[in-house]
């Protein structure tokens, strides 16, 4: 099942890079259960589902791809902790939305967590390779440099055949900062959930979309304080959020979820306590 909006001229198409099931408390950090479970109900094994969101964009000049979900390459044991869905979901995705990986002429990872950037990448025959042969894949270079320096410290956090077999088939473009992907794209370094995350936007014709990624995963992250354990700069996250929320309230922006199993895209609005509060605009 997939989901279509336009921004302008820019054809956008959310399809699920897979669903799984990850802990309440790591989702939500330092807020109670008692708060959480009201927005996000637990299984009983404590844990949320959430979804992989990954879109598709059509410009007039190019077809690309924001973030590739988890793809189909780890191992039973783990399969079965987060309940994924079987084999490749984004590829299937895909095939039923009409695309082949074929046709994606660039794609943009927010950062190189598994469920983001596991789909970027197939394994056949016990050789891993790029599951988009012609795309270029744009990452943070602060990102590539903590995906790859082994630090002992972000031990797990990282699976380097999500990624590395992108650098060895020259498909991988390290950028820094604010970048243009193509025209009408462009990336925002945000730091926060990682230190080299960013957040992606779209603008046509005077309407503009933010994947906001990891900065605000579902729409229960709308509040200031409701961060997660994983975010391994969790201040950087309380100063940053709000300003990308308040400019996506101010200039009535579309606001995209990432992880939300229900609303992946909403306009945003304050209420008369000055909470944000979404109107999803697509639900699944």
């Amino acid at each position: 099942m997939s989901t279509h909006l336009s921004v302008g001229e820019i054809r956008l198409t959310i399809v699920s890079g897979g669903r799984l099931w990850i802990d309440g408390g790591n989702m939500f950090g330092v807020i109670p259960r008692v708060l959480w479970q009201r927005k996000a109900p637990p299984d009983d094994q404590n844990r949320i589902q959430l979804d992989t969101n990954c879109v598709v964009v059509q410009t007039p000049s190019s077809l690309g791809l924001i973030d590739t979900g988890y793809g189909g390459k780890v191992g039973a044991k783990f399969r079965q902790r987060h309940a994924l869905d079987e084999g490749t979901p984004l590829a299937r995705n895909l095939a039923a939305a009409g695309i082949t990986p074929n046709q994606i002429d660039w794609v943009a990872l927010t950062h190189l967590h598994f469920d983001h950037a596991g789909g970027a990448t197939i394994r056949n025959d016990d050789r891993v390779r790029p599951m988009f042969p012609r795309a270029r894949h744009f990452v943070q270079r602060l990102e590539w440099e903590d995906a790859t320096a082994g630090l002992p410290e972000l031990a797990g956090a990282y699976l380097r055949d999500d990624f590395e077999p992108l650098e060895q088939a020259g498909l991988l473009e390290l950028i820094d900062g604010e970048t243009e992907i193509v025209p009408g794209i462009s990336t925002e370094l945000t730091g926060g959930h990682t230190r080299g995350h960013q957040v992606a936007r779209i603008e046509s014709a005077g309407e503009s979309a933010v994947c906001l990624a990891d900065m605000c995963p579902t729409t229960a992250h709308l509040p200031t304080f409701w961060t997660m354990a994983y975010d391994q700069f969790p201040l950087t996250v309380r100063r940053k959020k709000p300003l990308i929320l308040g400019d996506i309230v101010e200039r009535q922006r579309l606001a995209l979820f990432s992880h939300d199993p229900q609303i992946t895209a909403a306009r945003l609005s304050l209420d008369s306590d000055g909470d944000l509060i979404a109107a999803p605009l697509a639900t699944k």
